[in-house]
């Protein structure tokens, strides 16, 4: 059984202080870093997130309170490192992404990634089709991030929803994105993404409708689906986490955001991205207290299943 490292010494140079190797037998989760950030506009620096995280994760302990779960208990897992990304070039970057998934999916264990900008999320949808075909998405952010270009490139941050959908790597009747406001170029830019087949729920209908509704909704929409999550962390509001690229003020506390994570138990998981913390603007490090808190939620999902159903595969 992989587990942390018991100490409140050691430095976390890896995820919870977990083992940081590429040994994949018998694991059930594996958390990886993708530092790309070639595709972001506005603020960049994400290539830094996913160490940044780790630096904080060392205050994560094995017991979580609100699940009432000690997590190794029931899973094993490790730090696997992070992809090679090739600076410049986005495409080679995605086929070293979809080269290294590749050999998690096909184990049936749970990818856990931290970018990075979002652009990186059609590598790992691209991967996961491989082995599940098109899944069902649920994606926490601020924007869409269907638009078709951006600065007339087909592939950005801003873009990877919309490439995933021509693809067929998402099953949009199954899919749904949260927390979306902020002011916008053209009606368009959250029309595109209904008019893509994806359910969505603004910000300020979030609020209007309540966070049981909302829960509902996902449950409701992914169904039995296999899920893939993905977490931009600019879906938080910024006085929570300012350490990001593209803030947008008017979203959810960080405990809304652990929230959101802790009720997606039940569903049939088997992806997991969380992107765009930029270290150089966080503060106090409260960015990455609120990324690694929520990928420690998501690992725990992953113990929740496996304490509900040990053999269960997915």
């Amino acid at each position: 059984m992989y587990k942390p490292v018991v100490s409140s010494i050691t430095p976390a140079y890896s995820f919870m202080k977990l083992e940081r190797k590429r040994d994949l037998e018998n694991k059930d989760f594996a958390v990886i870093g993708v530092p790309f950030d070639m595709a972001a506009t506005n603020r960049t620096g994400q290539r830094y997130g996913p160490q940044h995280i780790r630096n904080f994760s060392g205050m994560l302990r094995p017991y979580n309170p609100d699940q009432q779960i000690k997590i190794f208990d029931y899973c094993s897992g490790v730090d696997y490192g992070d992809v090679e990304v090739i600076p410049g070039n986005i495409h080679k970057t995605y086929q070293n992404i979809e080269k290294e998934l590749n050999l998690i999916f096909e184990k049936k264990i749970t990818p856990i990634m931290m970018g990075g900008d979002h652009s990186i999320t059609l590598a790992h949808l691209r991967a996961a089709v491989k082995q599940y075909g098109p899944v069902a998405l649920v994606h926490f952010d601020s924007h869409c991030d269907t638009w078709d270009e951006l600065f007339g490139e087909k592939y950005s941050h801003a873009t990877p929803f919309r490439r995933a959908v021509e693809e067929g790597l998402i099953d949009v009747n199954h899919s749904i994105q949260i927390g979306m406001r902020g002011s916008l170029f053209e009606p368009e830019d959250v029309a595109g993404a209904m008019d893509l087949g994806f359910k969505v729920w603004t910000m300020r209908e979030v609020r209007n409708a309540g966070f049981e509704s909302v829960i509902k909704s996902i449950h409701e929409r992914a169904g039995n689906r296999p899920v893939f999550v993905s977490y931009d962390i600019d879906f938080l509001d910024p006085s929570y986490a300012p350490g990001t690229g593209t803030p947008e003020i008017g979203g959810p506390t960080s405990f809304e955001g652990l929230e959101f994570v802790r009720e997606l138990d039940g569903l049939n998981i088997v992806g997991f991205d969380l992107v765009e913390v930029l270290p150089a603007y966080d503060s106090g490090d409260i960015t990455a207290a609120a990324a690694a808190n929520i990928i420690y939620e998501m690992i725990t999902l992953v113990a929740l299943r496996k304490k509900k159903r040990p053999d269960f595969k997915i």
